[in-house]
């Protein structure tokens, strides 16, 4: 699959991460388009490199969109992390 495709990809896993973990988060709709994007490219590069999956079998093959809302929920576990970390020392 080629990069357009997992940007698609990470589009709606960012909204299907948004869903699983709830909760208000500084940045908005553009962040979590950004971190579902992230998300998406991270959990593509994580199967191959630690499943050593050599390519994902397609667009609509369930392991695709396990492991792109697997990486956008990290992602977006380590933005509320490190920017909530920060917002709330500055209050």
């Amino acid at each position: 699959m080629g990069i357009i495709a997992w940007i698609v990809i990470g589009l709606i896993a960012g909204a299907v991460a948004k869903v699983i973990m709830p909760g208000r988060d500084p940045g908005g709709v553009f962040v979590t388009i950004l971190i579902g994007i992230a998300g998406g490219l991270l959990g593509g590069f994580l199967g191959k490199v630690i499943f050593g999956v050599t390519s994902f079998t397609g667009f609509f093959h369930l392991s695709t969109w396990i492991a792109a809302i697997l990486g956008s929920l990290v992602i977006l576990a380590l933005y509320r992390v490190f920017v909530g970390r920060r917002s709330s020392s500055r209050g």
